[in-house]
């Protein structure tokens, strides 16, 4: 069983479902984290050009260190549990 690790700062600046620019084949794109994993991100995002396309089908992983936050996706408000009635 793997280990947890500990995220670095660059790692915690981003989170799932926030807005991130990076370059692919020195075309600059916007997307959306997906999903995170040790060091990188698995992101999703839309291009008019069909080599990219057909090469990265709209989903990439790239580096955390490569990636620019843009808009942070809206935090979770945590849930008050309601007071259990006594009978």
């Amino acid at each position: 069983m793997r280990k947890k690790k500990k995220l670095s700062s660059a790692e915690l600046k981003y989170n799932v479902g926030d807005e991130v620019a990076f370059t692919l084949d020195k075309q600059k794109f916007v997307g959306r984290i997906d999903k995170r994993y040790i060091n990188s991100f698995l992101i999703s995002f839309h291009s008019d050009d069909p080599s990219i396309v057909d090469k990265y089908h709209n989903k990439t992983v790239v580096n955390n260190k490569k990636l620019k936050l843009i808009k942070a996706a809206p935090k979770k408000k945590a849930k008050k549990s309601a007071p259990k009635a006594s009978k």
